[in-house]
Protein backbone atom coordinates (compact mmCIF):
# COMPACT_ATOMS: atom_id res chain seq x y z
CA UNK A 1 0.00 0.00 0.00
CA UNK A 2 1.30 3.44 -0.91
CA UNK A 3 1.52 5.86 1.99
CA UNK A 4 -0.36 9.16 1.47
CA UNK A 5 2.79 11.20 2.05
CA UNK A 6 4.52 9.58 -0.91
CA UNK A 7 2.08 10.97 -3.48
CA UNK A 8 1.77 14.58 -2.33
CA UNK A 9 3.15 17.24 -4.70
CA UNK A 10 5.21 19.97 -3.00
CA UNK A 11 2.51 22.68 -3.24
CA UNK A 12 -0.08 20.62 -1.35
CA UNK A 13 -0.70 21.44 2.28
CA UNK A 14 1.50 19.06 4.26
CA UNK A 15 0.67 18.06 7.79
CA UNK A 16 4.20 18.89 8.93
CA UNK A 17 7.51 20.13 7.59
CA UNK A 18 10.51 19.17 9.71
CA UNK A 19 13.48 21.47 9.30
CA UNK A 20 16.67 19.56 10.10
CA UNK A 21 17.73 16.02 9.27
CA UNK A 22 19.65 14.98 12.37
CA UNK A 23 18.53 12.28 14.85
CA UNK A 24 15.77 14.51 16.25
CA UNK A 25 14.31 15.50 12.90
CA UNK A 26 14.47 12.01 11.42
CA UNK A 27 12.91 10.44 14.51
CA UNK A 28 10.08 12.99 14.36
CA UNK A 29 9.56 12.05 10.71
CA UNK A 30 9.44 8.36 11.63
CA UNK A 31 6.75 9.00 14.24
CA UNK A 32 4.66 11.22 11.99
CA UNK A 33 4.88 8.84 9.06
CA UNK A 34 3.71 5.99 11.29
CA UNK A 35 0.85 8.25 12.43
CA UNK A 36 -0.13 8.37 8.70
CA UNK A 37 0.70 12.07 8.57
CA UNK A 38 2.17 13.70 5.47
CA UNK A 39 5.59 15.00 6.47
CA UNK A 40 8.67 16.29 4.72
CA UNK A 41 12.17 16.62 6.20
CA UNK A 42 14.27 19.44 4.78
CA UNK A 43 17.90 18.53 5.46
CA UNK A 44 20.80 20.96 5.00
CA UNK A 45 23.28 18.16 5.75
CA UNK A 46 24.84 19.87 8.77
CA UNK A 47 23.87 17.57 11.64
CA UNK A 48 26.43 17.47 14.46
CA UNK A 49 25.86 13.72 14.57
CA UNK A 50 27.64 13.33 11.24
CA UNK A 51 30.96 14.12 12.97
CA UNK A 52 30.69 11.35 15.58
CA UNK A 53 33.55 8.85 14.96
CA UNK A 54 31.79 6.12 16.96
CA UNK A 55 29.28 6.52 19.74
CA UNK A 56 29.17 3.98 22.54
CA UNK A 57 26.67 6.09 24.46
CA UNK A 58 23.56 5.51 22.37
CA UNK A 59 21.37 2.65 23.65
CA UNK A 60 21.00 -0.51 21.64
CA UNK A 61 24.37 -0.59 19.89
CA UNK A 62 26.81 -2.44 22.17
CA UNK A 63 29.71 -2.26 19.66
CA UNK A 64 28.98 1.44 19.10
CA UNK A 65 27.80 3.14 15.93
CA UNK A 66 29.22 5.96 13.81
CA UNK A 67 27.21 9.12 13.43
CA UNK A 68 26.92 8.66 9.66
CA UNK A 69 25.66 5.10 10.03
CA UNK A 70 23.09 6.13 12.63
CA UNK A 71 21.80 8.90 10.36
CA UNK A 72 21.63 6.51 7.41
CA UNK A 73 19.61 3.99 9.42
CA UNK A 74 17.23 6.67 10.64
CA UNK A 75 16.70 7.98 7.10
CA UNK A 76 15.95 4.50 5.74
CA UNK A 77 13.57 3.77 8.60
CA UNK A 78 11.61 7.02 8.19
CA UNK A 79 11.48 6.71 4.39
CA UNK A 80 10.25 3.12 4.63
CA UNK A 81 7.06 4.37 6.31
CA UNK A 82 6.42 7.12 3.77
CA UNK A 83 8.22 10.16 5.14
CA UNK A 84 9.81 12.35 2.46
CA UNK A 85 13.30 13.81 2.55
CA UNK A 86 14.57 16.80 0.62
CA UNK A 87 18.09 18.20 0.60
CA UNK A 88 18.28 21.96 0.93
CA UNK A 89 18.19 24.98 3.21
CA UNK A 90 15.07 26.76 4.37
CA UNK A 91 15.46 30.42 3.45
CA UNK A 92 12.17 31.68 4.81
CA UNK A 93 9.50 30.63 7.30
CA UNK A 94 6.28 32.61 7.69
CA UNK A 95 2.96 32.09 9.42
CA UNK A 96 -0.11 31.71 7.21
CA UNK A 97 -3.86 31.32 7.80
CA UNK A 98 -3.64 27.55 7.32
CA UNK A 99 -0.30 27.10 9.12
CA UNK A 100 3.03 28.06 7.64
CA UNK A 101 4.70 28.91 4.36
CA UNK A 102 8.27 27.71 3.85
CA UNK A 103 10.70 28.59 1.09
CA UNK A 104 13.48 26.13 0.18
CA UNK A 105 15.41 28.10 -2.39
CA UNK A 106 12.90 28.82 -5.15
CA UNK A 107 10.52 26.08 -4.00
CA UNK A 108 7.52 27.10 -1.86
CA UNK A 109 6.04 24.68 0.67
CA UNK A 110 2.94 24.86 2.84
CA UNK A 111 2.43 23.00 6.11
CA UNK A 112 -0.06 22.96 8.94
CA UNK A 113 2.71 22.47 11.48
CA UNK A 114 6.49 22.96 11.51
CA UNK A 115 9.11 21.26 13.69
CA UNK A 116 12.46 22.99 14.04
CA UNK A 117 15.27 20.47 14.48
CA UNK A 118 18.05 22.74 13.26
CA UNK A 119 20.41 22.14 16.18
CA UNK A 120 23.36 24.27 17.18
CA UNK A 121 26.65 25.23 15.61
CA UNK A 122 29.74 24.60 17.72
CA UNK A 123 32.36 27.32 18.05
CA UNK A 124 35.57 25.52 17.07
CA UNK A 125 39.23 26.40 17.53
CA UNK A 126 40.99 27.99 14.59
CA UNK A 127 43.09 25.13 13.28
CA UNK A 128 43.59 23.42 9.92
CA UNK A 129 41.35 20.44 9.13
CA UNK A 130 39.45 20.82 12.38
CA UNK A 131 36.50 18.75 11.12
CA UNK A 132 38.84 15.90 10.16
CA UNK A 133 40.27 16.09 13.66
CA UNK A 134 36.75 15.76 15.09
CA UNK A 135 36.05 12.70 12.97
CA UNK A 136 39.38 11.22 14.12
CA UNK A 137 38.45 11.71 17.78
CA UNK A 138 41.32 14.11 18.47
CA UNK A 139 39.15 17.21 18.77
CA UNK A 140 36.18 16.14 20.87
CA UNK A 141 32.94 17.96 21.55
CA UNK A 142 31.16 16.06 24.33
CA UNK A 143 32.79 14.52 27.41
CA UNK A 144 29.38 13.20 28.48
CA UNK A 145 29.30 11.11 25.30
CA UNK A 146 32.87 9.85 25.16
CA UNK A 147 34.55 10.61 28.48
CA UNK A 148 34.56 6.87 29.21
CA UNK A 149 37.01 6.37 26.35
CA UNK A 150 39.41 8.95 27.83
CA UNK A 151 41.31 6.31 29.77
CA UNK A 152 44.36 8.01 31.26
CA UNK A 153 45.02 10.06 28.11
CA UNK A 154 46.73 13.43 28.14
CA UNK A 155 43.80 15.79 27.57
CA UNK A 156 43.39 19.55 27.17
CA UNK A 157 40.27 21.66 27.60
CA UNK A 158 40.26 24.94 25.71
CA UNK A 159 37.88 27.75 26.57
CA UNK A 160 37.19 30.75 28.78
CA UNK A 161 39.25 30.12 31.91
CA UNK A 162 36.55 29.24 34.43
CA UNK A 163 34.53 27.25 31.89
CA UNK A 164 37.64 25.30 30.91
CA UNK A 165 38.42 24.53 34.54
CA UNK A 166 34.90 23.25 35.22
CA UNK A 167 35.01 21.00 32.16
CA UNK A 168 38.47 19.81 33.18
CA UNK A 169 37.14 18.83 36.61
CA UNK A 170 34.48 16.69 34.88
CA UNK A 171 37.19 14.92 32.88
CA UNK A 172 39.16 14.08 36.03
CA UNK A 173 36.77 11.13 36.39
CA UNK A 174 38.56 9.56 33.42
CA UNK A 175 42.17 10.70 33.51
CA UNK A 176 44.65 12.35 35.88
CA UNK A 177 46.36 14.26 33.03
CA UNK A 178 44.13 17.24 32.30
CA UNK A 179 45.20 20.74 31.28
CA UNK A 180 42.88 23.75 31.13
CA UNK A 181 44.00 26.25 28.48
CA UNK A 182 42.45 29.68 28.82
CA UNK A 183 40.95 31.37 25.79
CA UNK A 184 40.49 35.13 25.79
CA UNK A 185 41.67 37.82 28.16
CA UNK A 186 39.49 37.04 31.18
CA UNK A 187 41.39 35.41 34.03
CA UNK A 188 40.02 32.72 36.30
CA UNK A 189 38.81 33.84 39.73
CA UNK A 190 40.66 32.69 42.85
CA UNK A 191 38.00 30.07 43.59
CA UNK A 192 38.37 28.51 40.13
CA UNK A 193 42.18 28.52 40.40
CA UNK A 194 41.89 26.78 43.78
CA UNK A 195 39.55 24.20 42.29
CA UNK A 196 42.06 23.47 39.51
CA UNK A 197 44.81 23.03 42.10
CA UNK A 198 42.65 20.71 44.24
CA UNK A 199 41.94 18.45 41.28
CA UNK A 200 45.49 18.42 39.98
CA UNK A 201 44.61 20.33 36.81
CA UNK A 202 47.31 22.32 35.09
CA UNK A 203 46.13 25.81 34.19
CA UNK A 204 47.70 27.52 31.16
CA UNK A 205 46.94 31.24 31.02
CA UNK A 206 49.16 32.16 28.06
CA UNK A 207 47.35 32.85 24.81
CA UNK A 208 47.30 30.20 22.09
CA UNK A 209 49.09 31.11 18.88
CA UNK A 210 48.44 27.96 16.87
CA UNK A 211 46.91 24.49 17.03
CA UNK A 212 47.72 21.71 14.60
CA UNK A 213 47.75 17.96 14.18
CA UNK A 214 51.17 16.32 14.18
CA UNK A 215 52.21 13.55 11.81
CA UNK A 216 51.69 10.99 14.57
CA UNK A 217 48.12 12.26 15.22
CA UNK A 218 48.70 14.26 18.35
CA UNK A 219 47.51 17.78 18.92
CA UNK A 220 50.25 20.40 19.20
CA UNK A 221 49.38 23.69 20.88
CA UNK A 222 51.85 26.54 20.39
CA UNK A 223 51.54 29.38 22.88
CA UNK A 224 52.40 33.01 22.17
CA UNK A 225 55.42 32.52 24.43
CA UNK A 226 56.74 29.93 21.95
CA UNK A 227 56.12 26.99 24.30
CA UNK A 228 54.76 23.89 22.57
CA UNK A 229 52.40 21.48 24.32
CA UNK A 230 51.38 18.04 23.05
CA UNK A 231 48.08 16.32 23.85
CA UNK A 232 46.30 13.13 22.87
CA UNK A 233 43.04 15.05 22.45
CA UNK A 234 41.41 18.38 23.18
CA UNK A 235 37.90 19.42 24.18
CA UNK A 236 37.02 22.93 22.97
CA UNK A 237 34.61 24.66 25.36
CA UNK A 238 34.00 27.75 23.27
CA UNK A 239 30.21 27.59 23.28
CA UNK A 240 27.77 27.20 20.44
CA UNK A 241 25.19 29.18 18.52
CA UNK A 242 21.56 28.07 18.38
CA UNK A 243 20.22 27.89 14.83
CA UNK A 244 16.97 29.47 15.94
CA UNK A 245 16.75 32.37 13.50
CA UNK A 246 13.78 30.90 11.60
CA UNK A 247 11.72 30.79 14.76
CA UNK A 248 12.94 34.14 16.08
CA UNK A 249 12.08 35.83 12.79
CA UNK A 250 8.40 35.00 13.28
CA UNK A 251 8.37 35.94 16.96
CA UNK A 252 9.25 32.76 18.88
CA UNK A 253 10.62 33.68 22.30
CA UNK A 254 14.09 32.35 23.20
CA UNK A 255 16.16 32.04 26.35
CA UNK A 256 19.47 33.82 26.96
CA UNK A 257 21.36 31.19 24.94
CA UNK A 258 19.09 31.64 21.92
CA UNK A 259 17.20 28.37 22.43
CA UNK A 260 13.45 28.64 21.73
CA UNK A 261 11.28 28.38 24.81
CA UNK A 262 9.08 25.30 24.64
CA UNK A 263 6.37 23.74 26.76
CA UNK A 264 6.09 20.10 27.83
CA UNK A 265 4.93 19.19 24.31
CA UNK A 266 7.94 20.91 22.69
CA UNK A 267 5.73 23.68 21.26
CA UNK A 268 7.28 27.12 21.08
CA UNK A 269 5.47 30.36 21.87
CA UNK A 270 4.21 30.31 18.25
CA UNK A 271 1.18 27.99 17.96
CA UNK A 272 1.96 25.08 15.64
CA UNK A 273 5.74 25.63 15.74
CA UNK A 274 7.81 23.09 17.67
CA UNK A 275 11.51 22.90 18.56
CA UNK A 276 13.35 19.66 19.37
CA UNK A 277 16.84 18.22 19.74
CA UNK A 278 19.91 20.30 20.51
CA UNK A 279 17.99 23.43 19.51
CA UNK A 280 15.68 23.08 22.50
CA UNK A 281 16.89 23.85 26.03
CA UNK A 282 18.38 20.90 27.89
CA UNK A 283 21.11 18.28 27.78
CA UNK A 284 22.55 17.90 24.27
CA UNK A 285 22.45 14.13 23.81
CA UNK A 286 21.09 12.00 20.98
CA UNK A 287 18.90 10.04 23.38
CA UNK A 288 17.42 13.31 24.66
CA UNK A 289 16.92 14.54 21.07
CA UNK A 290 14.97 11.43 20.08
CA UNK A 291 12.88 11.79 23.23
CA UNK A 292 12.10 15.37 22.21
CA UNK A 293 11.10 14.04 18.78
CA UNK A 294 8.67 11.53 20.25
CA UNK A 295 7.04 14.23 22.38
CA UNK A 296 6.91 16.83 19.62
CA UNK A 297 5.71 14.52 16.85
CA UNK A 298 2.97 13.04 19.03
CA UNK A 299 1.86 16.54 20.01
CA UNK A 300 1.78 17.58 16.35
CA UNK A 301 -0.33 14.54 15.48
CA UNK A 302 -2.78 15.20 18.31
CA UNK A 303 -2.99 18.92 17.56
CA UNK A 304 -4.13 18.25 14.00
CA UNK A 305 -7.25 16.56 15.33
CA UNK A 306 -8.23 19.20 17.89
CA UNK A 307 -9.06 22.88 17.78
CA UNK A 308 -7.91 25.33 18.93
CA UNK A 309 -4.18 24.65 19.35
CA UNK A 310 -3.12 24.05 22.90
CA UNK A 311 -1.71 27.34 24.22
CA UNK A 312 1.89 27.72 25.18
CA UNK A 313 2.48 27.11 28.88
CA UNK A 314 5.42 29.06 30.29
CA UNK A 315 7.96 26.97 32.16
CA UNK A 316 6.72 23.69 30.74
Amino acid sequence: MQHPSQSLPPRDLLDCVIIGGGPAGLTAALYLARFRRSCLVVDAGSSRASYIPRSHNYPGFPPGITGLELLDRLRKQALSYGARLQQGCVDRLETAPDGFEIAVGEQPLRARRVILATGVEDQLPNMPSVHDAIRAGIVRLCPICDGYEVDGDNVAVYGEAEVAINHAVFLRSFTDRVTAIAHGEQQACDEAVLKARQFGIRLVGDQVKEMRLTDDEQLEVTLCTGERLLFDMIYPSLGNVCRSNLGRDIGAKCDSSGAPLVNEHMQTTIPGLYAIGDLAPGLMQISVATGHAALGATAVHNSLDISPWEPYVSGG
